[in-house]
């Protein structure tokens, strides 16, 4: 049996988490609607000038890779 989407985006974000935390910040998933994912980024993550760079570059990057169905990845509040 395959895993949802949700549970593979789930993986993903426990894979980048590590150096997320690192930087003092987290990452939540918050929803899988259609075929968007959105996270909550926390911590010092939040208003960071650089978490616009994190999200794209990195979260959004790796569930695409590991998730290739997803399209985007939003942050929300």
């Amino acid at each position: 049996m395959t895993e949802s989407i949700e549970k593979r985006v789930q993986k993903a974000l426990d894979e980048i988490r590590p150096q997320i935390q690192a930087d003092g910040g987290d990452v939540e998933l918050v929803a899988v609607e259609k075929l968007t994912v959105k996270v909550r980024l926390v911590g010092a993550c939040a208003g960071c000038p650089m978490s616009a760079m994190t999200l794209k570059q990195g979260v959004e990057a790796l569930i695409k890779q590991r998730v290739p169905e997803i399209l985007k990845v939003e942050a929300v509040k």
